[in-house]
């Protein structure tokens, strides 16, 4: 074999080692890198719509003042400003004793609450809350003050959402001197109470009175 031949196959043989040892390698790894960075870029572009209510209100709540004050806001920032709420809704969820104020889907402020007791159904044999469950609207009537004889109870800054004054949003307890039931407060945002109505703290009650506007959605679940 002539020494041009020999030289010639040598050349090659040493290509394929370069292109087999080094520079497919390299190829692989550019392609492997760039499948990274292309999970991570969708990964961070993940929306948050996936996120689950539970994550949203958990995430609400980090704001929230505790220990719980009945007397005060229920959170340590400023309450929501409606006229720049596009879709403002309220959601009581009675057994996790939290009244949220909604703006559309997403919650803007969260109120410690307590709702109606529960009491087991005669003929379902499950409990059930005093508090009616569904979609109901907020009325007209709303007032500083009432007290209901016939409980021996009353309450400060009440709005109605059904029957035009059966149901209400309104402050802890009061008695018949107008004093606060010491005993009822201390449940509020820890356990139900009530005998239908939904509790708030004397602050989260007074600003629900003075801002909620008439025919506001209110979702009540159980």
């Amino acid at each position: 074999m002539t020494n041009w031949k020999k030289n010639l196959i040598y050349c090659c043989f040493c290509v394929v080692v370069l292109y087999f040892g080094a520079v497919r390698p390299l190829t692989h790894q550019a392609s492997h890198v760039a499948k990274s960075r292309t999970s991570q870029t969708a990964n961070e572009k993940s929306p948050r719509s996936h996120h689950s209510k539970h994550h949203q209100q958990a995430a609400a709540e980090q704001s929230m003042r505790r220990p719980i004050n009945w007397k005060k806001s229920s959170e340590t920032k400023p309450y929501p400003d409606l006229t720049k709420v596009k879709n403002f809704n309220v959601l009581v969820k009675i057994k996790k004793n939290r009244t949220y104020l909604r703006d559309g889907k997403k919650v803007i402020y969260t109120m410690y609450s307590s709702a109606g007791n529960y009491h087991r159904d005669a003929q379902t044999g499950s409990q059930t809350s005093d508090t009616p469950t569904g979609t109901f609207y907020v009325q007209a009537e709303r007032g500083a003050n009432f007290f209901n004889s016939s409980l021996n109870e009353g309450a400060n800054y009440y709005v109605s959402w059904l029957n035009h004054g059966e149901y209400l949003f309104h402050s802890v307890p009061t008695s018949a001197d107008g004093s606060y039931n010491l005993k009822e407060a201390k449940k509020l945002g820890k356990s139900t109470g009530s005998h239908g109505c939904v509790r708030l703290s004397v602050a989260d009650a007074q600003w629900m009175m003075e801002h909620l506007p008439v025919g506001t959605k209110v979702t009540i679940e159980d």
